[in-house]
């Protein structure tokens, strides 16, 4: 089995002992970890995952950095847990992550873009944020969109059928709910609690997030099981992409075997393990 956590600033509030003692626990009750965090590897959270990773000298722990605004990393999480109900281990899993995100479309109803950094803002916008009552539609994924929110403006959306999670009280959601909801045909709109990261990550407490994002377990399932996998040729798991998120090994040489299947077959020797970088552990 496997459980998918995220990392946020909420980790940096347990002490060290009291998230290593936690993490081990999950890895106990699951055997395998998938953790998103942020994609900046200088980012705290991250930082001290990488830190309970290494004390309890796990494998089992998969970080994988997603480029993704709070909410849509909830979401991704979210997914990734209803996906540990059916029959994909946890390299597949971990390697998952990435691919779902792609279907992810993100962004925020914000009252100031004066300290936005997420995506390219404009000296007009700048100036713009200056104006009590203005109100910005931004999506940060899968491509940048900056505009004021006005009922004729809506940014390009996704092209299958999704749900609009919106989260946030700062502003009123209005062209979310109307506007934007109905420009993306979504089938349901859904409120959820704002990430405690969300006005850090956006530069202001004055927003309203929203995210498309599929429910459907099974279209997930089925996007997942379309990709080719592979086996690790080190620690012998079962993965999707050029890389085994757990101990950091690239397939690069498909043909290679499997640890488990070098130890039944001893005419083939073993691989050597990689030397994986401190940042990777």
């Amino acid at each position: 089995m496997s459980s998918v956590i995220t990392a946020t600033s909420d980790d940096l509030a347990l002490s060290l002992e009291e998230q290593v003692a936690r993490t081990s626990a999950q890895l106990d009750a699951y055997g395998h970890l998938v953790a998103l965090a942020a994609d900046n590897p200088a980012d705290p959270a991250r930082r001290r995952l990488h830190t309970v990773r290494s004390a309890l000298e796990a494998d089992r722990i998969a970080i994988v950095p997603v480029t993704l605004p709070p909410l849509a990393s909830t979401l991704l999480a979210e997914q990734l847990r209803q996906l540990t109900g059916t029959d994909l281990g946890p390299g597949v899993l971990a390697g998952a992550a990435r691919l779902l995100s792609y279907y992810l479309h993100s962004g925020a109803l914000l009252g100031s873009v004066a300290k936005l950094d997420r995506v390219p803002v404009g000296v007009g916008a700048h100036v713009k944020s200056l104006v009590p009552g203005r109100h910005f539609a931004v999506v940060a994924h899968p491509e940048p969109y900056l505009a004021e929110a006005e009922p004729g403006n809506t940014p390009p959306g996704p092209g299958y059928q999704t749900q609009l999670a919106v989260a946030g009280k700062g502003l009123d959601p209005g062209w979310i709910t109307g506007p934007l909801a109905t420009a993306w045909r979504t089938q349901h709109t859904r409120e959820v609690p704002l990430p405690v990261d969300s006005a850090r990550w956006w530069g202001t407490s004055r927003l309203v997030e929203f995210t498309a994002y599929i429910a459907d377990v099974g279209m997930l399932y089925q996007l997942v099981t379309s990709v080719r996998r592979d086996t690790c040729t080190w620690c012998g798991l079962e993965v999707i992409g050029d890389q085994c998120l757990f101990c950091a090994t690239r397939l690069g040489d498909r043909t290679a075997p499997a640890k488990h299947a070098a130890r039944q077959e001893r005419a083939v020797e073993s691989p050597r393990r990689p030397q994986i970088e401190p940042h990777k552990r």
